[in-house]
C-alpha cells in the first residue's frame, strides 16, 4: 500500500498502518465471534466503532474464513431502507468471490431479482429503489435465507443499530431477534452510539434482545499508545512531534478518536517536512478547523428555533451540564423557564445536536461547541 500524503485519516479505513492500537478490542471481538457469540458494541459516536469493525474484518484469517458485511443504518427510516442497504452491501462484498457466490445470493433474493443485473463479464448492478421493495419482511426473510445457506460463515455488522427503534414497523426488535436467533451460519455485531438506548435494548428483561449478546464498550485509545503512533507517522513523513502535543490534543478532543484524528490531520498538514510540531500549534490547528467550518455552523444555528438555539449556546458555553433546569442555570444564561429548556433539549436530542450520557448534557459536535464559545 502506498504511503498517504496525510497519514491521519478522518474517514474510512486505509489498513493497519494507519490504524492506532485497539489490539485488545480486536482480540476480544475475534474471541466472541469465534466462540459463537453475537456482540453489542457501544461507544460515543466518532469514538471509532466502525474503524474497529473494518480493522477486524480486514484481518487475513477473517477474510479467508468468512463473508463479512457492514452497514451503517443511521440514515435509515424503515425496515425497507435497512434491507435495501444490506442487500446492496452483500452484493458488493460478494463480487470478489466470483460468479458462483453472486448467483447463490441472487437465487435467494426473489423479491429483488428484477433490479439486479449482471454484465457479460459477470459484474453485478444493483438498481433497486426503496419504493420497489414491496415488503421489508419478505426481503429480510430472503436475506436470512441466504445467510443461513452461504458457502462460508458470515459476520454481519450493523452500525447505529439503535435506529431500528425509530422504524414505523411494529415489533421490529422481536422480528429481528427471531431471525438472528434462528440463523446459525452468521454472527452479528450490533454497534451503537446512544448508550442509554443501546443499553436498554440489550439489558432490559422486557426487550427481545435481552441477554442475547456479549456487551463491549469502546473507550478512548490509550494516550501513550496514540502518542507513539502519532510520533511514528510524523517521523515517517520527515517531521518531528514534540512531547506534550498529544496531551494537548487529547485535552481538546476529549480523547474521542475522530476529533483527535482531525486535529492531527491538520497539525501534520501545517508542519513542513523537516520541521517540528509544537504544543503551541494545537490551538492554532483548532482555530483553523473551527474557522473552516464556521459557515456551516452559522447555517446550523440560523435554522434552529430560537429557544433551541438559546439552550444550545448555553450548553456550549457551560460545558457538560447536569442541572440544566435549575434556577442558577436559567439565570446564568438568560433562559426563560425550566419547561422551555426541557422542550428545547428534547428537540436538540432528537436532532443529535446534544447528547445525554447518564444525565450529563453536552453539545455533540465538539468543534461546534468551540465555535459557539468563541462567537457568543
Amino acid at each position: 500500500m502506498n504511503r498517504l500524503s496525510n497519514p491521519f485519516i478522518i474517514s474510512g479505513y486505509e489498513g493497519e498502518r494507519y490504524f492506532c492500537d485497539r489490539r485488545q478490542e480486536t482480540l476480544r471481538l475475534g474471541e466472541e465471534i469465534a466462540n459463537g457469540n453475537n456482540v453489542a458494541l457501544i461507544a460515543t459516536r466518532r469514538m471509532g466503532k466502525s474503524g474497529l469493525i473494518q480493522h477486524y474484518f480486514s484481518l487475513p484469517e477473517i477474510q479467508r474464513e468468512y463473508y463479512t458485511f457492514f452497514v451503517d443504518i443511521y440514515d435509515t427510516q424503515s425496515l425497507r431502507e435497512l434491507v435495501l442497504k444490506l442487500s446492496r452491501e452483500i452484493l458488493v462484498r460478494l463480487q470478489p468471490h466470483g460468479a458462483r457466490a453472486l448467483k447463490h445470493f441472487w437465487d435467494c433474493m426473489r423479491s429483488l431479482q428484477a433490479g439486479i443485473s449482471f454484465s457479460p463479464a459477470g459484474e453485478p448492478s444493483f438498481n433497486v429503489q426503496v419504493g420497489e421493495i414491496q415488503s421489508g419482511i419478505i426481503t429480510l426473510d430472503e436475506i436470512f435465507q441466504y445467510l443461513e445457506k452461504a458457502s462460508r460463515p458470515c459476520i454481519v455488522a450493523i452500525d447505529e443499530f439503535q435506529q431500528i427503534g425509530n422504524y414505523p414497523e411494529k415489533n421490529i426488535e422481536a422480528t429481528l431477534r427471531t431471525y438472528v436467533q434462528q440463523c446459525h451460519n452468521a454472527k452479528f455485531i450490533f454497534a451503537g452510539s446512544q448508550r442509554h438506548t443501546m443499553g436498554a435494548m440489550f439489558t432490559s428483561a422486557a426487550r427481545p434482545f435481552f441477554q442475547s449478546v456479549s456487551m463491549m464498550h469502546l473507550d478512548s485509545i490509550d494516550i501513550q499508545q496514540y502518542d507513539a503512533f502519532a510520533k511514528a507517522l510524523f517521523a515517517e513523513g520527515g517531521r518531528k512531534l514534540a512531547d506534550g502535543v498529544t496531551q494537548a490534543v487529547y485535552s481538546r478532543s476529549q480523547g474521542i478518536t475522530w476529533y483527535t484524528q482531525k486535529l492531527f490531520n491538520t497539525l501534520y498538514a501545517h508542519t513542513p517536512e523537516g520541521e517540528e510540531c509544537k504544543v503551541s500549534d494545537v490551538e492554532d490547528a483548532l482555530d483553523y478547523v473551527v474557522r473552516t467550518q464556521s459557515y456551516s455552523f452559522e447555517e446550523t444555528l440560523f435554522r434552529l428555533p430560537e429557544k433551541q438555539k438559546m439552550v444550545l449556546i448555553a450548553l456550549a458555553k457551560n460545558g457538560p451540564s447536569k442541572a440544566i433546569t435549575s434556577s442558577a442555570f436559567l439565570h446564568k444564561y438568560g433562559l426563560p423557564s425550566s419547561s422551555t429548556v426541557q422542550s428545547a433539549v428534547k428537540g436538540l436530542l432528537e436532532k443529535d445536536f446534544v447528547t445525554n450520557e447518564r444525565g450529563v448534557y453536552s453539545v455533540y459536535d465538539l468543534f461546534l461547541g468551540y465555535w459557539i464559545q468563541r462567537e457568543f
